[in-house]
């Protein structure tokens, strides 16, 4: 796809080959991973426990397959301009991540196949969503920022359903678990990455700064009328760490990101081929 190496990204994100992601300790304040410690259960355990007991919680199936996330530590206080939530931090830092992927066979959690024909139109479509990691009321999460996504009717009713930050794109890509390929294009930008896997797939333990960046099983959302919670919840994650990506156009970011990113580094990323029958939950007005 033409992809050239660069050392760097414009408003100071380090790119190129860059330290893999060491172990820290767990993030600060995190009730949901000292009720799991305490009670030898994994935060997915919890949340598949927590959307289980609520009756009509759970809407929808997805798979989400063919995944990359690409992680950058960033100021405080210019993510604070993005969200009235409070930034949820490991080890005292704020990151955001890129993640790519493409969700398949959308369908109700409920009905099999007399239902299946209702969710067709939307069943299929690739992601590149732009979010960070937020605290509310005692529960970590993650919050959307931004959403690329390549499908019009989506992008029509995501705003109004969930909250979520939609917008139409362009998007080309090409995944084997060894490596990932992706360019999202809108009418004035463009991203274009391609990440190299440089271990083999592996859980992550809770005393990571992997752990806080990927077990999320909450979703926080502030592109409707108010502010939105969902649930999400599917096995705990395996992954194949990557430090190796390089860089194409990178004006999706700078756009899109303003000052976000001037000061931003890159750490590290993840591939994964995804996982099946992820549980989707239903949204939950919230007050901020």
């Amino acid at each position: 796809m033409g992809i050239r190496r660069h050392k760097g990204i414009p408003g100071g994100i380090a790119m190129g080959l860059t330290p893999a992601i060491q172990p820290d300790v767990r993030s600060e304040a995190n009730p949901r991973a000292a009720v799991a410690e305490m009670t030898a259960k994994s935060d997915s355990d919890l949340a598949r426990e927590a959307m289980a007991g609520r009756f009509g919680e759970t809407v929808f199936l997805a798979d989400w397959v063919e995944m990359t996330f690409l992680h950058f530590r960033v100021e405080e206080e210019r993510l604070a301009k993005w969200t009235r939530f409070t930034p949820d931090r490991f080890e005292g830092e704020c990151y955001v991540s890129l993640v790519s992927f493409t969700m398949n066979r959308l369908r109700f959690f409920r009905g099999g196949a007399l239902t299946r024909w209702m969710t067709l139109p939307l069943s299929s479509h690739r992601f590149l969503n732009l979010r960070t990691y937020v605290r509310h009321q005692g529960e970590s999460g993650i919050l959307f920022l931004s959403e690329w996504l390549n499908h019009r009717l989506a992008v029509a009713l995501g705003p109004r359903t969930f909250g979520l930050p939609y917008q139409l794109a362009k998007i080309d890509s090409k995944f084997d678990p060894q490596e990932s390929e992706a360019q999202v294009e809108t009418r004035e930008d463009r991203l274009g990455f391609r990440a190299v896997a440089t271990e083999p797939p592996r859980s992550v333990s809770p005393e990571t700064r992997d752990y806080f960046l990927l077990e999320r099983y909450s979703a926080f959302t502030e592109a409707g009328r108010r502010p939105k919670q969902f649930r999400v919840w599917h096995p705990s994650w395996k992954v194949s760490p990557t430090t190796e990506v390089e860089w194409e156009d990178r004006s999706l970011l700078e756009h899109s990101g303003g000052d976000l990113f001037e000061d931003a580094e890159f750490v590290g990323g993840h591939l994964t081929t995804g996982l099946e029958d992820v549980w989707m939950g239903r949204p939950h007005p919230v007050q901020i």
